[in-house]
């Protein structure tokens, strides 16, 4: 299981993040009904894909190796997008620090689980260099 860790921390990451974001999102009494339903569904994308890699842990590698790299590319792809309109947003300074650092870590995390996967699933070498 040692091999999973940078997947486990991914994972835990990931569903810590974006999980609590959804009370955060029903709780905003300046947020519509419709607004809600949509940053909720976005909340649940990453909750889902989350538990989809950590049970991909118990999994034949080839299992594995598309959940998380796909959790992973929708991790980037959504910080990316995010981070540019949270930097240029009318925000204050304090939420664009946490967010930004947010998606740092975010990415990194993904980046790190995307190379233990290939690692994982890649052929190893035999020591007579065949």
């Amino acid at each position: 299981m040692s091999k999973g860790r940078s997947t486990i921390a991914l994972c835990a990451w990931t569903f810590v993040v974006w999980t609590t974001r959804i009370g955060n999102i029903w709780n905003d009494e300046a947020l519509a009904d419709g607004e809600k339903w949509a940053r909720s569904g976005l909340a649940m994308s990453f909750t889902v894909l989350a538990l989809a890699a950590a049970a991909a842990l118990w999994r034949p590698v080839r299992w594995r190796n598309p959940v998380v790299r796909l959790l992973a590319g929708w991790t980037v792809a959504v910080w990316l997008v995010r981070s540019v309109g949270i930097a240029t947003g009318d925000r204050e300074a304090a939420f664009i620090t946490v967010h930004l650092i947010l998606a740092a870590v975010s990415i990194t995390l993904a980046a790190f689980a995307v190379r233990e996967v290939a690692a994982v699933s890649a052929p190893q070498a035999t020591s007579d260099g065949a």
